[in-house]
Protein backbone atom coordinates (compact mmCIF):
# COMPACT_ATOMS: atom_id res chain seq x y z
CA UNK A 1 0.00 0.00 0.00
CA UNK A 2 1.19 3.40 -0.62
CA UNK A 3 2.42 5.65 2.42
CA UNK A 4 0.08 7.57 4.53
CA UNK A 5 1.41 11.54 4.27
CA UNK A 6 0.19 13.01 7.64
CA UNK A 7 0.45 16.70 8.29
CA UNK A 8 0.37 18.69 11.41
CA UNK A 9 1.51 21.92 13.09
CA UNK A 10 3.06 21.05 15.70
CA UNK A 11 5.71 18.06 16.38
CA UNK A 12 5.11 14.94 18.96
CA UNK A 13 5.42 17.41 22.11
CA UNK A 14 2.06 18.91 21.34
CA UNK A 15 -0.88 17.47 22.75
CA UNK A 16 -3.18 17.48 20.07
CA UNK A 17 -0.49 16.64 17.45
CA UNK A 18 0.70 13.19 19.22
CA UNK A 19 -3.09 12.49 20.47
CA UNK A 20 -4.45 12.39 17.07
CA UNK A 21 -1.98 11.50 14.63
CA UNK A 22 1.63 10.63 16.21
CA UNK A 23 0.22 7.95 18.71
CA UNK A 24 -2.18 5.92 15.97
CA UNK A 25 1.02 5.72 13.77
CA UNK A 26 3.02 4.67 16.78
CA UNK A 27 0.09 1.81 17.42
CA UNK A 28 -0.97 1.17 13.85
CA UNK A 29 0.55 -0.40 10.87
CA UNK A 30 0.34 1.55 8.10
CA UNK A 31 3.09 3.16 6.18
CA UNK A 32 3.55 6.61 7.00
CA UNK A 33 5.65 9.63 6.09
CA UNK A 34 4.64 12.50 9.17
CA UNK A 35 5.44 16.39 8.02
CA UNK A 36 5.53 18.54 11.11
CA UNK A 37 5.88 22.22 10.54
CA UNK A 38 8.35 23.41 13.13
CA UNK A 39 8.66 19.82 15.01
CA UNK A 40 7.79 22.33 17.75
CA UNK A 41 4.91 22.82 20.93
CA UNK A 42 4.13 26.16 19.79
CA UNK A 43 3.92 28.13 16.64
CA UNK A 44 3.89 31.54 18.63
CA UNK A 45 4.64 34.61 16.10
CA UNK A 46 8.15 34.59 18.51
CA UNK A 47 9.12 31.21 18.02
CA UNK A 48 7.96 31.67 14.20
CA UNK A 49 9.92 34.44 13.63
CA UNK A 50 12.93 33.28 15.27
CA UNK A 51 14.43 31.27 12.40
CA UNK A 52 13.24 33.27 9.45
CA UNK A 53 14.95 30.38 7.03
CA UNK A 54 13.72 27.46 8.96
CA UNK A 55 9.91 29.28 8.37
CA UNK A 56 10.43 30.11 4.71
CA UNK A 57 11.74 26.12 4.40
CA UNK A 58 8.94 24.79 5.66
CA UNK A 59 6.16 26.83 3.35
CA UNK A 60 7.61 25.52 0.83
CA UNK A 61 7.81 21.97 1.49
CA UNK A 62 3.90 22.05 2.22
CA UNK A 63 3.54 23.32 -1.57
CA UNK A 64 5.73 20.12 -2.85
CA UNK A 65 2.49 18.28 -2.47
CA UNK A 66 2.85 14.34 -2.27
CA UNK A 67 1.37 13.24 -5.94
CA UNK A 68 -2.01 11.76 -6.22
CA UNK A 69 -1.59 7.92 -5.49
CA UNK A 70 -0.53 9.17 -1.64
CA UNK A 71 -3.86 9.26 0.96
CA UNK A 72 -3.22 12.55 3.55
CA UNK A 73 -4.17 13.26 6.74
CA UNK A 74 -4.38 16.87 8.19
CA UNK A 75 -4.52 17.42 11.73
CA UNK A 76 -6.22 20.94 12.83
CA UNK A 77 -3.59 22.52 10.03
CA UNK A 78 -1.08 22.19 8.17
CA UNK A 79 0.88 25.61 8.30
CA UNK A 80 -0.11 28.16 11.17
CA UNK A 81 0.12 31.10 8.09
CA UNK A 82 -2.40 30.03 6.07
CA UNK A 83 -6.30 30.90 5.47
CA UNK A 84 -6.59 27.30 4.13
CA UNK A 85 -5.28 27.28 0.94
CA UNK A 86 -2.50 24.87 1.52
CA UNK A 87 -4.81 22.25 3.10
CA UNK A 88 -7.48 22.68 0.44
CA UNK A 89 -4.36 21.60 -2.38
CA UNK A 90 -2.98 19.06 0.35
CA UNK A 91 -6.22 17.30 0.83
CA UNK A 92 -7.73 17.72 -3.35
CA UNK A 93 -4.72 16.06 -4.19
CA UNK A 94 -4.25 13.13 -2.76
CA UNK A 95 -5.65 10.03 -3.57
CA UNK A 96 -7.70 10.26 -0.01
CA UNK A 97 -7.99 13.29 1.68
CA UNK A 98 -8.37 13.00 5.39
CA UNK A 99 -9.14 15.94 7.63
CA UNK A 100 -9.25 15.64 11.32
CA UNK A 101 -10.37 18.25 14.20
CA UNK A 102 -10.64 18.02 17.69
CA UNK A 103 -11.60 21.08 18.41
CA UNK A 104 -14.43 23.58 17.64
CA UNK A 105 -12.03 25.25 15.21
CA UNK A 106 -14.77 26.53 13.35
CA UNK A 107 -15.64 29.39 16.08
CA UNK A 108 -12.33 30.82 15.79
CA UNK A 109 -12.07 33.98 13.73
CA UNK A 110 -9.14 35.62 15.64
CA UNK A 111 -6.17 37.15 13.78
CA UNK A 112 -4.77 37.09 9.82
CA UNK A 113 -4.79 33.85 10.00
CA UNK A 114 -8.38 32.78 11.26
CA UNK A 115 -8.70 28.78 12.16
CA UNK A 116 -12.25 28.71 11.05
CA UNK A 117 -11.12 29.63 7.70
CA UNK A 118 -8.84 26.72 7.29
CA UNK A 119 -11.31 24.57 8.99
CA UNK A 120 -14.30 25.20 6.42
CA UNK A 121 -11.78 24.92 3.41
CA UNK A 122 -10.28 21.78 4.87
CA UNK A 123 -13.68 20.39 5.71
CA UNK A 124 -15.17 20.76 2.18
CA UNK A 125 -12.06 19.52 0.35
CA UNK A 126 -11.57 16.40 2.36
CA UNK A 127 -12.97 12.87 1.47
CA UNK A 128 -13.34 12.37 4.88
CA UNK A 129 -13.71 14.00 8.04
CA UNK A 130 -12.53 12.69 10.97
CA UNK A 131 -14.30 14.22 14.22
CA UNK A 132 -13.59 13.91 17.91
CA UNK A 133 -17.20 13.90 19.00
CA UNK A 134 -20.26 14.52 18.03
CA UNK A 135 -20.74 18.26 18.28
CA UNK A 136 -18.06 17.96 15.35
CA UNK A 137 -19.46 16.47 13.49
CA UNK A 138 -22.46 18.27 13.64
CA UNK A 139 -20.94 21.07 12.48
CA UNK A 140 -18.81 19.68 10.17
CA UNK A 141 -21.87 17.53 8.30
CA UNK A 142 -23.06 20.65 7.14
CA UNK A 143 -19.99 20.96 4.12
CA UNK A 144 -19.03 17.13 3.99
CA UNK A 145 -21.27 14.31 3.78
CA UNK A 146 -18.43 11.87 4.90
CA UNK A 147 -18.04 12.48 8.66
CA UNK A 148 -17.01 9.58 10.62
CA UNK A 149 -16.43 10.01 14.82
CA UNK A 150 -13.55 8.87 16.19
CA UNK A 151 -12.81 10.38 19.49
CA UNK A 152 -9.42 11.19 21.41
CA UNK A 153 -8.18 7.72 22.64
CA UNK A 154 -5.94 6.31 24.96
CA UNK A 155 -4.07 3.34 26.06
CA UNK A 156 -4.65 2.19 29.51
CA UNK A 157 -1.66 0.10 29.19
CA UNK A 158 0.04 3.00 29.33
CA UNK A 159 -0.78 4.28 32.64
CA UNK A 160 0.25 3.30 36.05
CA UNK A 161 -2.71 2.20 37.12
CA UNK A 162 -4.21 3.31 40.79
CA UNK A 163 -4.41 0.32 43.16
CA UNK A 164 -5.01 1.64 46.83
CA UNK A 165 -8.49 3.63 47.33
CA UNK A 166 -7.96 4.46 50.90
CA UNK A 167 -7.57 8.23 51.44
CA UNK A 168 -3.58 8.70 52.98
CA UNK A 169 -3.26 11.52 55.66
CA UNK A 170 -3.71 14.44 52.76
CA UNK A 171 -6.47 14.15 50.60
CA UNK A 172 -5.27 15.04 47.05
CA UNK A 173 -6.83 15.57 44.06
CA UNK A 174 -5.01 16.10 40.22
CA UNK A 175 -5.76 18.37 37.32
CA UNK A 176 -3.65 17.56 34.47
CA UNK A 177 -3.64 19.74 31.09
CA UNK A 178 -1.92 22.37 29.14
CA UNK A 179 -0.68 26.40 30.52
CA UNK A 180 -3.39 27.65 28.75
CA UNK A 181 -6.41 25.61 30.33
CA UNK A 182 -4.96 25.91 33.81
CA UNK A 183 -7.37 29.10 34.33
CA UNK A 184 -10.47 26.86 34.14
CA UNK A 185 -9.06 25.93 37.97
CA UNK A 186 -10.03 29.34 38.72
CA UNK A 187 -13.50 28.68 37.61
CA UNK A 188 -13.89 26.40 40.94
CA UNK A 189 -11.40 28.40 43.03
CA UNK A 190 -13.76 28.76 46.19
CA UNK A 191 -14.36 25.40 45.90
CA UNK A 192 -11.06 24.02 45.98
CA UNK A 193 -10.33 26.25 48.89
CA UNK A 194 -13.70 25.02 51.59
CA UNK A 195 -12.56 21.29 50.18
CA UNK A 196 -9.17 22.01 51.81
CA UNK A 197 -10.39 23.98 54.47
CA UNK A 198 -12.87 21.14 55.51
CA UNK A 199 -11.02 17.80 54.44
CA UNK A 200 -7.33 18.73 54.38
CA UNK A 201 -7.35 18.27 50.01
CA UNK A 202 -3.72 19.42 48.25
CA UNK A 203 -4.41 19.95 44.64
CA UNK A 204 -1.66 18.38 42.02
CA UNK A 205 -1.30 20.50 38.94
CA UNK A 206 0.25 18.58 36.44
CA UNK A 207 1.71 20.88 33.45
CA UNK A 208 4.25 22.68 31.77
CA UNK A 209 3.20 25.86 33.14
CA UNK A 210 4.16 27.85 36.02
CA UNK A 211 1.29 30.50 36.14
CA UNK A 212 0.31 32.04 39.63
CA UNK A 213 -3.09 30.43 40.50
CA UNK A 214 -4.21 33.01 43.19
CA UNK A 215 -5.77 32.02 46.02
CA UNK A 216 -4.89 28.35 44.78
CA UNK A 217 -1.04 28.43 45.20
CA UNK A 218 -1.29 27.66 48.59
CA UNK A 219 -3.11 24.24 48.32
CA UNK A 220 -0.91 23.31 44.74
CA UNK A 221 1.76 21.30 44.46
CA UNK A 222 3.02 21.43 40.88
CA UNK A 223 4.36 18.42 38.72
CA UNK A 224 6.21 19.18 35.49
CA UNK A 225 4.35 17.24 32.66
CA UNK A 226 6.82 14.67 31.15
CA UNK A 227 6.13 11.23 29.59
CA UNK A 228 8.05 9.82 32.30
CA UNK A 229 6.32 11.87 35.83
CA UNK A 230 2.72 12.08 34.86
CA UNK A 231 1.46 8.19 34.84
CA UNK A 232 2.74 7.87 38.73
CA UNK A 233 1.50 11.35 39.30
CA UNK A 234 -2.20 10.67 39.07
CA UNK A 235 -1.78 7.25 40.20
CA UNK A 236 -0.84 8.80 43.46
CA UNK A 237 -3.60 11.32 43.78
CA UNK A 238 -7.35 10.08 45.22
CA UNK A 239 -9.47 12.06 42.40
CA UNK A 240 -9.09 13.33 39.12
CA UNK A 241 -10.72 16.98 38.29
CA UNK A 242 -12.03 18.89 34.70
CA UNK A 243 -13.85 21.86 35.54
CA UNK A 244 -15.06 23.15 32.18
CA UNK A 245 -16.93 26.33 31.14
CA UNK A 246 -20.73 25.86 28.98
CA UNK A 247 -19.79 27.52 26.40
CA UNK A 248 -19.87 26.81 22.54
CA UNK A 249 -16.01 26.12 22.51
CA UNK A 250 -15.92 23.84 25.59
CA UNK A 251 -18.44 22.00 24.01
CA UNK A 252 -16.06 21.05 21.42
CA UNK A 253 -13.39 19.23 23.54
CA UNK A 254 -13.03 15.94 23.74
CA UNK A 255 -12.26 15.05 27.57
CA UNK A 256 -8.83 14.00 27.39
CA UNK A 257 -8.44 14.30 31.01
CA UNK A 258 -10.94 12.36 32.20
CA UNK A 259 -10.08 10.09 29.83
CA UNK A 260 -6.00 9.73 31.10
CA UNK A 261 -7.84 9.80 34.76
CA UNK A 262 -9.99 6.91 33.66
CA UNK A 263 -7.08 4.97 32.33
CA UNK A 264 -5.09 5.49 35.64
CA UNK A 265 -7.96 3.73 37.27
CA UNK A 266 -8.52 7.02 39.23
CA UNK A 267 -12.19 8.33 39.72
CA UNK A 268 -13.38 11.35 37.99
CA UNK A 269 -14.93 14.78 38.38
CA UNK A 270 -16.02 17.22 35.83
CA UNK A 271 -18.95 19.67 34.58
CA UNK A 272 -21.24 17.46 32.27
CA UNK A 273 -20.60 19.64 29.24
CA UNK A 274 -19.86 18.22 25.80
CA UNK A 275 -18.53 14.75 25.48
CA UNK A 276 -17.91 15.19 29.37
CA UNK A 277 -21.13 14.02 29.85
CA UNK A 278 -21.29 10.83 28.46
CA UNK A 279 -17.94 9.99 29.93
CA UNK A 280 -18.55 10.71 33.27
CA UNK A 281 -21.98 8.87 33.13
CA UNK A 282 -20.50 5.65 31.76
CA UNK A 283 -17.44 5.86 34.03
CA UNK A 284 -19.59 6.64 36.88
CA UNK A 285 -17.85 9.87 37.56
CA UNK A 286 -19.21 13.03 39.97
CA UNK A 287 -20.94 15.91 37.88
CA UNK A 288 -21.24 18.68 39.53
CA UNK A 289 -22.38 21.92 38.03
CA UNK A 290 -21.52 25.45 39.42
CA UNK A 291 -19.36 26.23 42.20
CA UNK A 292 -21.57 25.51 45.00
CA UNK A 293 -22.10 21.70 43.48
CA UNK A 294 -18.17 21.27 43.50
CA UNK A 295 -17.56 21.89 47.00
CA UNK A 296 -20.10 19.84 48.13
CA UNK A 297 -19.27 17.06 45.50
CA UNK A 298 -15.18 17.31 46.80
CA UNK A 299 -16.09 17.35 50.07
CA UNK A 300 -18.35 14.51 49.52
CA UNK A 301 -15.90 12.57 47.68
CA UNK A 302 -13.56 12.44 50.27
CA UNK A 303 -16.31 10.75 52.66
CA UNK A 304 -16.59 8.00 50.44
CA UNK A 305 -15.57 4.53 51.66
CA UNK A 306 -12.38 2.65 50.22
CA UNK A 307 -14.91 0.69 48.22
CA UNK A 308 -16.61 3.53 46.38
CA UNK A 309 -13.92 5.35 45.40
CA UNK A 310 -12.51 2.09 43.93
CA UNK A 311 -16.17 0.88 42.47
CA UNK A 312 -15.56 4.45 40.36
CA UNK A 313 -12.10 3.92 39.86
CA UNK A 314 -13.04 0.19 38.15
CA UNK A 315 -15.77 1.74 36.01
CA UNK A 316 -14.06 4.60 34.72
CA UNK A 317 -10.98 2.38 33.57
CA UNK A 318 -13.25 -0.14 32.07
CA UNK A 319 -15.16 2.63 29.87
CA UNK A 320 -11.66 3.92 28.46
CA UNK A 321 -11.18 -0.12 27.10
CA UNK A 322 -14.23 -0.46 26.13
CA UNK A 323 -15.20 3.23 24.37
CA UNK A 324 -12.09 5.36 24.32
CA UNK A 325 -8.96 3.15 23.69
CA UNK A 326 -7.07 3.02 20.72
CA UNK A 327 -8.03 -1.33 20.38
CA UNK A 328 -11.22 0.01 20.44
CA UNK A 329 -11.00 2.78 17.08
CA UNK A 330 -8.41 0.86 15.26
CA UNK A 331 -10.43 -0.92 12.61
CA UNK A 332 -12.49 2.46 12.36
CA UNK A 333 -9.62 4.80 12.29
CA UNK A 334 -7.45 2.82 9.79
CA UNK A 335 -10.60 2.40 7.39
CA UNK A 336 -10.94 6.43 7.56
CA UNK A 337 -7.35 6.95 6.73
CA UNK A 338 -6.65 4.47 4.36
CA UNK A 339 -9.73 3.62 2.78
CA UNK A 340 -8.97 -0.34 3.65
Amino acid sequence: MNALHTYTSYGRSAGSARVRVFDWLDRVDVPAVAHTYLDGATNSARSLLKFPPRLLAAEGRLRRMPSGDASVLISRQASPLSRGGVERRLLRNARIGVYDVDDALHLDRRGPFPKAAIWRAAVTAADVVIAGNAALAEAAGRFNHNVTVIPSCVDPADYTRKMRFEIGETPRAVWIGSPATERYLRDIESALVRAHEETGMRLTVISAGDAELGPLDAIVDRVAWSPQTFGAALADADLGLMPTPDSAWARGKCGYKLLQYGAAGLPMMGDPVGVNAEILRRGDGVAPQGAAEWADALVGFFSESANRRRERGEAGNRTVRDHYSFAAWETAWRQAVTGA
